[in-house]
């Protein structure tokens, strides 16, 4: 109708308009919708041209240019818009294609288009015959359909969230969560992701002496607090089905998910949630299985069944644990040590039922040792000792009076004299049993000191049991770590410069270091905490 001359400047100063209007939106978003449109009018223009179209003429015979001249701009334009999604994104190939093959997307993008187009040319007609009022209905349509397309485009945006939602935790649904796995495992070009499954312990039981409606609201909160953590993240975290969670987590190496899984749980730990004092920690905790994808891996079943081998063992070792997958191979030995951690933590609980600190005070101990045992070289017997020692190094507390334990204030050399004895009464209660011979020198001696100054014996250096030195360092800092009803708590960081004051005294100054980056690395959290707390 007017050439090339007038829409091009048209464009030009709505550009203009919008570019003030919508300010705070990228500069090169405004240069590449003004690109966008100055392409499709030029090629419209002389494609309108060459096919034999009359410059302001709007007659039957133009017809063959008009669809020429429409239907390459409705080409242009969606290829352009599909390559602005692909910089944006930067998905395969494949994606792309299987994207826009899509029959229903197709179709709405198609009927859209022509839609709009026909309109118009319509107007256009109008606008030669009556220029005034054509331009006037040309704009009270304009606006009308702006504003239809805008509400529509909002419903179905809405639509599209509630379709990949669940409902009661707000976060990703399971379907939605296999979608992004297979998108992620088709797209991927060499990059390293992890993904985890995350099942909350014990869920039963609290569902059982709380409610139905109660779990509902656990699950909930639970949803809540995974999406606070994932925010600002690239992860996508998703019900899984019932309580268990998954949790997809790009260019990310199985260790730092490992050490972002660890962080999460122990918050989870710390924080309060109304009935869990009936869960055996007394507090929420989940298990976890991490997989990470490795080259040859083809389906998400396949990853999605290693985690879920990595999640059941990390039940199987005591729960409130993280595992990372390991070859099958592998599970047959430790699957059998699992079994042992659960006996032996089920024995803790009922002996300690009274004694709750202590009982608390075992399971983070055993929980730094599985920790330490996975950063030092220690063999798969050492590794076993370790944990199952840590486990239960206080046990012979049980012979000690109530009202010694729980003094408040220093103990007098009578009570103290009395304290020290919890380790043989330790070694008796365990050497009773037979079965665990080989953990009697972790709860005998983990008292003694480096420089000969410490109890039973006052054994020196070399002389104390190499795993013992290790659990003397880990038992200490929760020690100081914790609140106890005669001490005062330290802070992690007071804690850590501690170690150091006394390593190569009181501690074995060879595995002082290796504890303290282990703390660094997984309870950054705790240390940044300290380092600010203007900001909790």
């Amino acid at each position: 109708m007017f050439g090339l001359k007038i829409p091009l400047i048209t464009l030009a100063l709505s550009g203009l308009i919008f570019l003030f209007i919508q300010f705070k939106l990228a500069w090169w978003k405004h240069l590449f919708n003004f690109a966008n449109y100055s392409l499709m009018l030029i090629s419209t223009y002389y494609v309108f041209v060459l096919t034999g179209g009359t410059v302001g003429a709007t007659d039957f015979s133009n017809i063959v240019p008009y669809t020429a001249s429409l239907t390459v701009y409705f080409i242009l334009n969606v290829v352009i818009m599909w390559f602005y999604f692909y910089l944006a994104r930067r998905p395969s190939l494949k994606t792309i294609l299987r994207e826009a093959m899509q029959k229903q997307i197709l179709a709405e993008v198609f009927t859209s288009y022509v839609s709009t187009l026909v309109l118009s040319l319509v107007l256009t007609i109008l606008i030669s015959q009556e220029p005034i009022f054509g331009i006037f209905l040309f704009i009270i349509l304009s606006v009308m359909l702006s504003f239809a397309f805008r509400n529509f485009f909002n419903l179905y945006k809405e639509e599209e969230a509630k379709a990949k939602m669940d409902f009661l935790t707000g976060l990703y649904n399971h379907g939605y969560f296999k979608l992004r796995l297979d998108e992620l495992l088709s797209e991927n070009q060499g990059r390293s992701f992890c993904v985890a499954l995350l099942d909350l312990d014990d869920f039963k039981k609290y569902n059982d002496a709380n409610g139905h409606i109660k779990g509902d609201e656990l699950l909930k909160f639970f949803g809540k607090f995974m999406n606070d953590k994932t925010r600002g993240l690239p992860y996508i975290a998703a019900r899984y089905g019932g309580e268990e969670f998954g949790i997809i987590l790009p260019d990310t190496s199985k260790r730092e998910a490992l050490s972002f899984l660890n962080k999460v749980r122990k918050e989870l730990n710390d924080t309060y949630f109304p009935g869990t004092e009936v869960s055996p920690l007394g507090c929420i905790s989940f298990s976890a299985g991490i997989v990470e994808f490795q080259k040859g891996t083809y389906s998400s079943s396949e990853l999605l069944s290693k985690a879920d081998k990595a999640l059941y063992f990390a039940k199987a070792q005591g729960k409130n644990t993280v595992q990372i997958y390991m070859e099958d191979h592998q599970y047959q030995q430790e699957f059998q040590y699992a079994k042992e951690i659960d006996a032996l933590e089920q024995q803790l609980q009922i002996f300690l039922s009274k004694d709750i600190y202590t009982y608390q005070h075992s399971k983070r101990v055993y929980s730094y040792a599985t920790e330490m045992s996975e950063r030092l070289k220690l063999s798969s017997e050492e590794k076993r000792t370790l944990i199952l020692g840590a486990l239960i190094h206080d046990i012979g507390k049980l012979e000690i009076p109530r009202d010694v334990i729980n003094k408040k204030g220093k103990l007098n050399a009578h009570e103290w004299e009395m304290m020290k004895k919890h380790v043989i009464y330790g070694k008796e209660i365990i050497a009773s049993i037979k079965k665990y011979d080989e953990l009697l020198p972790l709860i005998e001696l983990h008292h003694e000191r480096f420089d000969g100054k410490g109890y039973p014996y006052g054994l020196k250096e070399n002389n104390i049991p190499k795993l013992a030195r290790i659990l003397c360092i880990i038992d200490s800092f929760d020690a100081m770590t914790t609140e106890r009803p005669y001490q005062k708590t330290k802070t992690f960081t007071e804690a850590i410069q501690e170690l150091r004051a006394c390593s190569g005294k009181q501690f074995d100054d060879f595995y002082v270091e290796p504890f303290i980056q282990m703390i660094e690395e997984n309870y950054q959290d705790k240390l940044a905490v300290e380092k600010d707390p203007v900001s909790v």
